[in-house]
């Protein structure tokens, strides 16, 4: 018997295979998913140590896998302010750790591609054509259009000159699964590339679906730092320079998912995503409020944009925003 499970951003439908020990159906259609992708990155993962779900069978041609359950427990949950900080601390930390192991992990060619200036363009160009047109229903004009070439130039320069490393790409609280034996496994890593080396750190810190405070933000940042410099992965950058970097590629991060979300409510039907919107806008603007070379976009998102957002039903003050509601989010567990 299969019982149906909540999906996530992509095409995949996941059911729950009753026997003596429960397994993972994935139906990932093969013509919309990267499947081979998802099993080199699975067992290149696994050699170091990573934990991944075991993967029992594979049916490439029809995009069928047969995986170890790992239950229903997200990390999402044990982040939140509703549990003891010391014990957030802990589970932050233990997250922290398996991003360093994946960090570690060889960037092998045959397995990860090279997250370079085009792909991080194309991602950024989702924004201007989901969430500004789409969405909003605005054009943009040459100035604004100039306006944001500028910026995606400036975040993709701070992005190449970082120290590249294997980067999971969906790094974040509801891609991490507490295990019964109180490990963190990893999920949705068919995406991972060889990119900017805060990509992750920024993933997890800057969660779009969990708000951490700035200054708990800054400090873990610069907590993880200090294990880059110790491990030889970074050298002569000052902390100034390294939250520079770590806000400008959460500033490109978030400027895509802002045209993701938009696209997986107006293309895929995937609704849910719209009431995450108003945090993701809110990690957007506080980086980008922080930097002279991307204040004209703050003050024109304040100008032209602001104004429109309060007539859209998902939209809550950006400024004060945190996690959606459980109610706004019970349409089911889905994953960036």
């Amino acid at each position: 018997e299969l019982q149906p499970l909540a999906g996530d951003a992509g095409f995949r439908r996941y059911f729950r295979v009753a026997g003596q020990s429960s397994l993972i159906a994935v139906d990932s259609p093969p013509e919309k998913e990267k499947n081979q992708a998802y099993i080199a990155v699975s067992m290149a993962f696994q050699r170091y140590g990573i934990v991944t779900p075991k993967i029992v069978a594979v049916d490439f041609a029809n995009g069928f896998f047969l995986l170890e359950d790992f239950g229903l427990q997200l990390l999402q949950p044990e982040l939140t302010s509703e549990n003891p900080p010391a014990a957030v601390a802990e589970r932050y930390s233990q997250a922290e750790t398996i991003l360093r192991e994946i960090q570690r992990v060889a960037p092998e060619p045959r397995v990860f591609s090279l997250y370079d200036a085009r792909e991080l363009q194309v991602e950024m160009d989702l924004f201007a054509e989901w969430f500004v047109a789409e969405l909003l229903g605005i054009s943009l004009d040459q100035d604004e259009q100039k306006m944001l070439r500028q910026l995606c130039e400036d975040l993709i320069d701070s992005a190449i000159e970082q120290p590249q490393v294997v980067v999971h790409k969906d790094f974040h609280s509801r891609n991490l699964m507490l295990l019964e034996d109180n490990r963190l496994g990893v999920i949705d890593f068919q995406d991972a590339l060889i990119g900017p080396i805060t990509y992750d750190l920024v993933s997890l810190l800057k969660d779009c679906y969990l708000h951490l405070p700035t200054d708990r933000v800054e400090l873990r940042a610069l907590d993880f730092k200090r294990t880059l410099e110790a491990d030889k992965q970074l050298n002569n950058m000052s902390d100034e320079e390294f939250l520079r970097s770590f806000d400008k590629m959460g500033l490109q991060r978030h400027i895509k998912v802002l045209g993701i979300f938009a696209r997986l409510s107006l293309r895929d039907g995937k609704s849910g995503y719209l009431n995450d919107l108003p945090l993701v806008i809110r990690y957007t603007l506080e980086a980008a409020q922080r930097y002279p070379e991307a204040q004209a976009f703050f003050n024109w998102f304040i100008e032209c944009i602001e104004p429109l957002l309060a007539s859209q039903k998902w939209y809550r003050e950006w400024r004060t925003a945190t996690e959606a509601s459980r109610e706004e989010n019970s349409a089911g567990v889905e994953s960036l």
